[in-house]
């Protein structure tokens, strides 16, 4: 049941909801790696905003990893599923255990996709997080809760989520556009017809391009592909 192409078709048609819907001039845009970066990227291209990352991690549940407990973002801000770890008995000091590592993992995924380039400034500027879809919406939430106390205003824009995960978010959030809110929804990825795996090295090259304006020219052509 596939709503958008792929990532790119997605960012594409997300661009132009940021550009009527968002107060984005002047904002600076961040993926949530590693699936939100060609959608951000195709953000930072039509509106020609700088583009950086923030990681996110999820916690997953021991020996059901793919399950989330919660969310760790740059920063060292936590978000937990209070009713995901009560259904799992799971106790503190394992969920201690998962942060620390997934927190080490986030400085190794930072340094390694920013490729030597410094972070970008976001000390009371404008925010706009990007990622390929909601779900749960946990790794968004932690990454907003991070940025709040730094940032001026913090946006999040998405193709899709689920529709119960985007009147939550909206909440925590000065301003939240998602073209799409399909019922019922059980993950991201039904949504796309083409959903596979965002590579580090992608993820590592759009960055690049998007900060020394190399690589493929951000330019929309007449049937809406960026060359």
């Amino acid at each position: 049941m596939g709503v958008f192409e792929d990532r790119r078709h997605a960012g594409r048609a997300l661009a132009h909801a940021v550009r009527e819907r968002l107060d984005w001039e002047g904002a600076l845009l961040l993926g949530l790696p590693r699936g939100g970066i060609p959608v951000a990227f195709e953000v930072a291209c039509a509106l020609q905003r700088p583009l950086d990352v923030f990681v996110v991690r999820k916690l997953g549940v021991p020996g059901q990893e793919e399950l989330a407990m919660g969310a760790v973002a740059s920063g060292g801000i936590v978000v937990i599923h209070a009713d995901v770890v009560r259904a799992f008995s799971i106790v503190q000091p394992t969920i201690d255990a998962v942060v620390e590592r997934e927190r080490h993992e986030i400085a190794r995924r930072e340094a390694l996709y920013r490729d030597g380039r410094p972070p970008l400034q976001v000390e009371g500027r404008t925010l706009i997080l990007i990622d390929d879809g909601l779900a749960t919406g946990s790794t968004m939430r932690a990454a907003a809760r991070a940025l709040r106390p730094m940032a001026g205003r913090v946006c999040v824009a998405v193709p899709v989520a689920a529709r119960a995960t985007c009147e939550e978010l909206s909440r925590e959030v000065d301003q939240l556009v998602c073209l799409e809110t399909p019922e019922p929804f059980h993950a991201v990825g039904e949504f796309y017809r083409e959903f596979d795996q965002t590579s580090d090295e992608e993820v590592r090259r759009l960055l690049a391009a998007a900060y020394h304006e190399t690589g493929p020219p951000c330019v929309e052509q007449p049937d809406g592909r960026s060359k």
